[in-house]
């Protein structure tokens, strides 16, 4: 027996849909929504409407972006020799924020997974080999998650990149500023050993 009527009960899956929010979050944002007025409830419906109306893929890069370039790519002071290689769009947001990469970007759209039924094929690869082998690119750094689906993916298009005699890099792993060593797990010290720097 449900306990909302069931317009309720629908808006409240849809939330509970969303990644990491759990049902009770869920009723939680559904009331929330109910409380606030109708023309606020609108406007909130119709930016999601309008979000996946006029969000889409950059026609360079494969970013998100609303317009036919992002504005990275236009970005005419931005390195055009230098393309970091990441899984996701939110990847772009968490590097731009460090402001210390200053060159272009390929947004994979995912990693490869056997497991979850995803192919190279399923993602932006074939449109990064293209844009390494119009010659301009002088360094690729693949910066996928140090995980096993983003390792296997990360050697996967090495692999495809090497007969354009571009140099390709890794991100370095290691421990992160400010943890204690003891605390550190044996994968990440042993990256962290082979990652180590000049001092």
């Amino acid at each position: 027996m449900n306990l909302f009527p069931q317009t309720l009960e629908t808006l409240i899956e849809k939330f509970a849909s969303l990644p990491g929010i759990g049902r009770k979050t869920a009723q939680r944002l559904a009331f929330f929504v109910l409380s606030r007025p109708e023309e606020e409830a609108e406007a909130f419906a119709d930016a999601i409407v309008q979000a996946k109306r006029n969000i889409f893929p950059c026609r360079v890069c494969h970013n998100l972006t609303d317009s036919e370039l992002c504005p990275i790519c236009s970005n005419p002071a931005r390195d055009t020799h230098t393309i970091c290689v990441v899984s996701d769009p939110k990847d772009v947001v968490a590097l731009e924020r460090g402001r210390e990469y200053n060159g272009l970007y390929h947004v994979l759209h995912g990693v490869i997974s056997p497991m979850n039924h995803v192919s190279p094929d399923d993602l932006t690869i074939r449109e990064l080999v293209a844009r390494v082998a119009e010659g301009e690119i002088r360094e690729v750094i693949m910066a996928t998650n140090p995980d096993t689906e983003g390792e296997t993916t990360a050697r996967y298009i090495s692999r495809l990149l090497k007969p354009f005699e571009v140099k390709i890099t890794r991100l370095a792993y290691g421990v992160p500023v400010g943890a204690n060593l003891e605390f550190a797990d044996d994968a990440t010290l042993s990256r962290a050993m082979e990652g180590r720097t000049d001092f």
